[in-house]
């Protein structure tokens, strides 16, 4: 296996050199920003498998999920070990000081249920905090970089509760790869080579301890070469042996502290009260049927599970099926749907704690046969307004910043148990805040940076306590029998909702499999104008839909998809062409 994994890094992980600077992704417009320049997708092929199946962003990342399947591990105890990880190889996009959420089937019990790993804004944060001394929001780069944006990281903590309850392994035996790269090195892909030495995140440079790590000498640190982290080494030594108390509580805890308040930038205000204090919630994921398919994803404050669950319901009536995949009427079905969806995403959606969410309402089939109506075949209907629904507040529309440096894990194990993980540190790199070998996350800014618009509160505003709405779509479908279908996901900002809903449609109603349903060229519409992929033959297409009214853009969509897709007795897994996936399986 080792044997094989070295000849896997050796193809993987060659040499980039890249012309992009910082100055041509800062004139793009906020929501457009991207940290990956693809052109165009090489499409791969789909990988079966029978007894178990894991899909990662980084092939160091699933072959220690494999290693763990392999040991007798189950879905949970692989996702664990991926997760520690992905914080090492791929800290551009997630990792233990950010947050997570988890949905998992146990087949025993025939029973789903979710783990919300979200981060919480801390017991001070303020709604002023983003807001300069005329109450405007502060740019986004000042608002995302330092200490001010850290949320109080809660992944560790929701994988350790999914542990308690559904683990096999023991917690230390899941730490193993981890702590062995961390101290003998990893091999630097391409992918987080390019990030770096684009100064996506300026903030990696600028505060010290990150510097010091992802610029040795001053210089980038360079795709192919050997990269070690002892810091990382020793938390996880130290959590392995003593569980996430030491993080929460103990000199972990201490260490980041200190460094969000005394950060060199925009110091923040966690404290060891919000992370001793933090917990990690499980409760019923969000489901609704699809055709024959019940479809379920994440509660808010995700607005996926919702949003995506919209998208397809909507497009019921128009019987996707009898289009072929590209097909112009069919991306435009999409993305009027999607419009729809969005809408009603950026007036209702938040942390449920805090505001009256009306999930019920939402995903109401007479509710979203009723939005779906609003279509038109021939014609983009412009912005789309938020359906009229009964809330406790008037509440306004959001401008959240959500980038898409995220991840997402899907796996299957022996039993026939799944996992579907998104995780995320939001912005590429998070808030550049570096402590102990691992980067801080800047969730804070998921919140609508202004917490009023025209006199009207907004329902995802900054709140102590309170978690930020997340576009995280982790996702499974299930068949009429109430067997496990699709185990899916992806990274991408508030894109992720639509390369979700896109890939559900391409296996469910054009039947493909999942790789080429991962590999199909995106289409997007988050309420605005509607994007096609670069590089792909949906570029053929722009006169068309600018033709039936749509605002086009041409740009690259770098999703993250990672699915598995359970097929009778095998397993067909696909990772996304894009990024640096890879299926490990068995």
């Amino acid at each position: 296996m080792l044997t094989r994994f070295k000849l896997i890094s050796l193809l993987s992980f060659v040499l980039f050199t890249s012309a992009c600077v910082t100055e041509q992704v800062t004139k793009l417009p906020q929501e457009d920003r991207e940290p990956e320049a693809a052109t165009g997708i090489q499409s791969s092929k789909a990988v079966v498998g029978k007894e178990f199946m894991v899909a990662a962003a980084n092939p160091y990342a699933s072959e220690a999920g494999y290693n763990v399947l392999a040991k007798g591990g189950n879905a949970v105890d692989a996702a664990i070990a991926v997760q520690l990880v992905l914080t090492l190889v791929e800290p551009q996009s997630s990792g233990i000081g950010g947050g997570a959420f988890i949905l998992y089937f146990d087949e025993s019990e025939n029973k789903l249920t979710t783990f919300d790993g979200r981060e919480t804004a801390p017991e001070k944060a303020t709604q002023q905090m983003f807001l300069q001394t005329d109450g405007t929001p502060v740019r986004w780069i000042d608002a995302v970089v330092g200490g001010r944006s850290v949320g109080v990281p809660g992944v560790l903590k929701a994988l350790e509760t999914a542990h308690k309850q559904y683990g096999k392994l023991a917690w230390n035996e899941l730490f193993v790869d981890a702590i062995n790269l961390a101290e003998n090195g990893f091999i630097v892909s391409n992918r987080m080579a390019k990030l770096v030495a684009m100064a996506f995140n300026p903030g990696i440079k600028k505060l010290p301890a990150a510097s010091a790590y992802f610029f040795p000498n001053g210089e980038p640190v360079k795709a192919g070469t050997l990269l070690k982290n002892p810091a990382l080494a020793k938390v996880y030594k130290d959590i392995s042996e003593q569980g996430t108390s030491v993080f929460y509580q103990g000199w972990i805890a201490k260490n980041m502290v200190n460094a969000v308040r005394n950060s060199a930038i925009a110091p923040g205000t966690l404290s060891l009260s919000d992370l001793a204090n933090y917990r990690a919630t499980q409760t019923p994921a969000v489901c609704g049927t699809y055709k024959s398919y019940d479809v379920c994803g994440m509660a808010p404050p995700s607005s996926g599970g919702v949003a995506v669950l919209q998208i397809l319901k909507q497009l019921e009536q128009a019987n996707l099926a009898q289009y072929s995949p590209n097909d112009v009427n069919a991306l435009h079905l999409f993305t009027q749907s999607s419009r729809l969806a969005f809408a009603d995403r950026a007036r209702y959606i938040a942390d449920p704690d805090f505001v009256d969410v009306p999930v019920n309402q939402l995903i109401n089939d007479e509710y979203l046969t009723e939005r779906g109506r609003l279509i038109d075949l021939d014609k983009d209907m412009g912005k789309a307004q938020a359906g009229e629904l009964t809330v406790d507040l008037a509440q306004a529309d959001d401008n959240a910043i959500e980038m898409p440096s995220t991840s997402h894990i899907s796996i299957v194990d022996s039993e026939g148990n799944a996992i579907s993980m998104t995780t995320s540190v939001e912005m590429a790199f998070g808030s550049a805040v570096f402590v102990d070998g691992f980067l801080l996350n800047n969730q804070l800014t998921d919140f609508s940076l202004a917490p009023m618009v025209d006199g009207k509160p907004v329902a995802n505003r900054l709140e102590p306590f309170k978690k930020p709405r997340s576009s995280m779509s982790p996702t499974m479908v299930f068949n009429e029998d109430g067997s496990l279908r699709l185990v899916v996901g992806s990274p991408g900002g508030s894109r992720i909702i639509n390369y979700v809903a896109q890939t559900i449609i391409a296996v469910l109603d054009w039947q493909l499999d999942i790789q080429s349903a991962i590999d199909l060229p995106h289409v997007t519409n988050r309420n605005g104008a509607t994007t096609l992929e670069k590089g792909t033959e949906l570029e053929a297409l722009k006169p068309q839909l600018e033709a039936m009214g749509h605002k086009v853009y041409i740009r690259n969509l770098n999703s993250g998809l990672h699915g598995i897709d359970v097929s009778g007795n095998k397993l067909v897994g696909g990772a996304d062409p894009r990024r640096e996936g890879k299926v490990f399986t068995q």
